[in-house]
């Protein structure tokens, strides 16, 4: 697999095309969002994983750049709690949505024919820019994360989506099983996983998803 760095028009992000790539055909796509302070590489090693040749990939780094630590920065989809910062979490939900189309454009690759998948912080921009594009999605992976609170109230009309939600147990665990009642409700069709583990994505959430990815959106 082939990893290219790429500068969009407004997020820089990861492509990750497939052994034996062929330009001429239209590989379905899985775009990846990372967890807070991480960077477009975090979720880079899912690739190979999910399919090694089925798939192409992208994963953009947040916009809003952020220091963990001594020197150290990574990148958030949100302004970081207690923050001064003036970005507007609307304008950046609107920037991740022109960054869809775009990388879809590029790649020639139709309506339906993607799938959205989030960690952690990009879990939660899983939910509030993926149930808006239902259009543009086979299905939804939320990894770590909780439901919106202030989502709740403006669920769209359209609630076919698949969503599969995996939580480890020791994570907060509440906060996914949260989600999923809610969805269910909602009338969502919802595949739930919890898992013996913190915050992380380990062998035993790969076993649950990348059949559940090869169902909703079947690799070339």
């Amino acid at each position: 697999m082939e990893e290219i760095e790429r500068q969009g028009a407004e997020l820089s992000y990861l492509m990750v095309y497939p052994d034996e790539y062929d330009q001429s055909k239209e590989y379905p796509l899985v775009i990846l969002l990372h967890g807070y302070g991480a960077s477009m590489y975090d979720l880079a090693s899912l690739a190979p994983a999910i399919h090694r040749q089925g798939y192409v990939y992208a994963l953009p780094n947040g916009p809003i750049e952020v220091e963990f630590g001594p020197g150290e920065y990574g990148h958030s989809w949100r302004p970081p709690r207690g923050s001064s910062s003036p970005v507007d979490p609307a304008l950046i939900e609107a920037m991740v949505d022109r960054f869809f189309d775009e990388v879809m454009q590029e790649h020639r690759v139709p309506r339906g024919r993607a799938l959205l998948l989030g960690f952690s912080q990009g879990g939660g921009m899983t939910y509030r820019c993926g149930l808006r594009r239902a259009d543009l999605f086979a299905g939804l992976v939320a990894l770590g994360t909780g439901f919106p609170e202030d989502m709740k109230a403006s669920l769209p009309e359209q609630r076919s989506l698949p969503v599969f939600i995996g939580h480890g147990m020791f994570d907060n665990i509440e906060r996914a099983q949260q989600a999923q009642a809610f969805l269910s409700a909602a009338g969502y069709p919802i595949t739930y996983h919890e898992y013996p583990i913190g915050h992380e994505i380990t062998q035993h959430v790969l076993d649950d998803l990348v059949p559940w990815v090869h169902d909703v959106l079947p690799p070339l």
